[in-house]
């Protein structure tokens, strides 16, 4: 991937920067700008017309920056990505039926801009963005975001779905905490919203500090936590084979690998489906982004192949 290409990712915040040969150059420009000014508003509570002006602008202001003439626009957004259109974002609710791709090119041929957008999930832009910046374009990549919700990405890009936070993990009829409204979702578990609901008394970070300290309500959750996280990847590794599952996002700070290897051992017993492994990697914006800008230059080139 030669040509300079936009990678834009939104989750609390929109992250924007140019990549070339699966580098980043220069620095993102953020939104919220964390300029020492007050900007109450966050992308959560934002119209998505405002999304997708704000985004417009960044991508000019930093295009013109760098004085590049972009090929194309990789964007990265929590939820179901489906042929340009966010289908459902339960993190992101206002965002549910956007056609986002479309309203981004329009506001770009509007300002002079004509170039292709590619929308994915933002988990699946960090995928691929682990994949380029470790030299494993080749391979399958699998990872866990933890945060405000759970994402599951996946490099190579592959059509499809692919809410894994959305797993059934257990038949507990009382586990409603997904902000889906599903049951027995891995995210009713695992994510930071549905662990503040479920201890109403306790920060995430409190339940876990109680359970180094012997506490056993936030023990036994903690243990929960760990095998919900298995369970998931063990149903992944049944469908898709074994391999290296990375995790990151805020709360991977949380993750014991001794626990989790555990537990997966005890679920995946199938000789040939073995040897998977898990890797805690920090949470990185700029890796998101270089996998948004990978991503539609694969699009792309496929676009290209196919006309």
């Amino acid at each position: 991937m030669n040509d300079p290409i936009v990678g834009v990712v939104a989750t609390g915040e929109i992250a924007v920067g140019v990549v070339q040969g699966h580098e980043l150059m220069g620095k993102l420009r953020m939104y919220p700008p964390g300029d020492g000014v007050g900007h109450p508003d966050d992308i959560h509570s934002m119209p998505v017309d405002a999304i997708a002006e704000t985004m417009v602008q960044m991508i000019q202001e930093v295009c013109a920056e760098h004085g590049v003439n972009p090929a194309a626009a990789g964007v990265g957004f929590p939820g179901i990505i489906r042929g340009g259109v966010i289908e459902e974002s339960p993190n992101l609710k206002q965002t549910k039926g956007a056609r986002m791709a479309d309203l981004l090119m329009g506001a770009l041929a509007s300002r002079g801009v004509q170039i292709p957008v590619h929308l994915f999930n933002d988990a699946d832009a960090l995928a691929a963005g682990l994949a380029a910046t470790r030299g494993q374009l080749e391979k399958l990549i699998r990872v866990w975001t933890l945060g405000h919700g759970i994402g599951f990405g996946r490099y190579p890009h592959a059509e499809g779905v692919w809410e894994g936070g959305h797993c059934v993990v257990t038949l507990d009829p009382k586990e409603g905490f997904c902000g889906c409204g599903g049951k027995g979702h891995l995210e009713g578990i695992m994510g930071h919203r549905a662990m503040r609901l479920r201890f109403l008394d306790l920060e995430p970070d409190e339940v876990f500090e109680n359970a180094r300290a012997g506490d056993q309500r936030c023990c036994e959750f903690e243990l929960m936590w760990h095998r919900a996280l298995a369970a998931a990847s063990a149903t992944s590794i049944h469908l898709e084979g074994p391999g290296k599952f990375f995790i990151s996002g805020p709360n991977s700070r949380f993750v014991k690998i001794s626990l989790l290897s555990q537990y997966l051992h005890e679920m995946v017993t199938m000789t040939p489906l073995q040897g998977s492994v898990f890797e805690v990697v920090p949470t990185s914006t700029e890796i998101a982004v270089v996998g948004a800008a990978v991503n539609a230059g694969r699009a792309r080139r496929a676009h290209q192949r196919s006309s």
